[in-house]
């Protein structure tokens, strides 16, 4: 196997999830700066041109960071970071679609319309009328979110799972384009943020 990833909270999140499995594998960066993933040497693997891409036995290739999680999860199954049961597998799952509808998309074309719409603006529609709207339903989102967690250290209570990792991801990443998390306004998720800063899988793929 290996995993073709790049700047950016979705291979960030590719590259914590094998962290917290102890599972190495040949990394080759992609320079989406310049724009090599746009060049059909890497669309030949994914043909929308996103990273991260995990190339599997056989000559596979696998984009999209559920598809690419569920893989490694069922390659690698411990730490279970989906779930062990039928049940467990399902929270994970209804938190994961939350937590990418109200958080990540939002933030992530508030960051297209605006501070990212030099790079993105020849390669994805991007809405530069509607930045200031995403970045509200974004922070709209932390906030309910921040409503909805419990006192355990994790989004699924006492399991670490890949929503965690997820939510770390583009959190941080907020931070660093202009969408930071309001600690006042979400001191639940400032409590689980403060948690998570401690594991060493984040720390290491900063």
């Amino acid at each position: 196997m290996k995993l073709y990833s790049s700047i950016g909270p979705n291979p960030r999140l590719v590259r914590m999830f094998l962290a917290e499995k102890g599972v190495e594998l040949p990394v080759e960066q992609v320079d989406i700066m310049a724009g090599v993933n746009r060049q059909p040497a890497f669309l030949a693997l994914n043909p929308l041109g996103t990273t991260p891409v995990l190339e599997v036995d056989g000559g596979l290739c696998i984009a999209e960071t559920t598809a690419i999680c569920e893989y490694l999860e069922e390659r690698f199954p411990t730490p279970r970071l989906i779930g062990s049961t039928l049940a467990e597998r399902a929270e994970t799952r209804m938190w994961w679609r939350r937590v990418d509808q109200a958080v990540v998309q939002p933030l992530t074309a508030g960051f297209r319309a605006a501070e990212g719409y030099g790079m993105f603006k020849d390669r994805v529609r991007c809405y530069p009328s509607a930045a200031d709207e995403f970045k509200a339903a974004a922070r709209e989102g932390l906030i309910w979110l921040d409503g909805q967690i419990g006192s355990g250290p994790f989004i699924c209570g006492e399991r670490l799972t890949v929503v965690d990792l997820l939510l770390v991801c583009f959190v941080e990443f907020g931070a660093l384009v202009g969408q930071p998390l309001d600690s006042e306004a979400c001191p639940g998720l400032a409590r689980w943020l403060d948690g998570m800063n401690t594991r060493q899988s984040v720390a290491e793929t900063r």
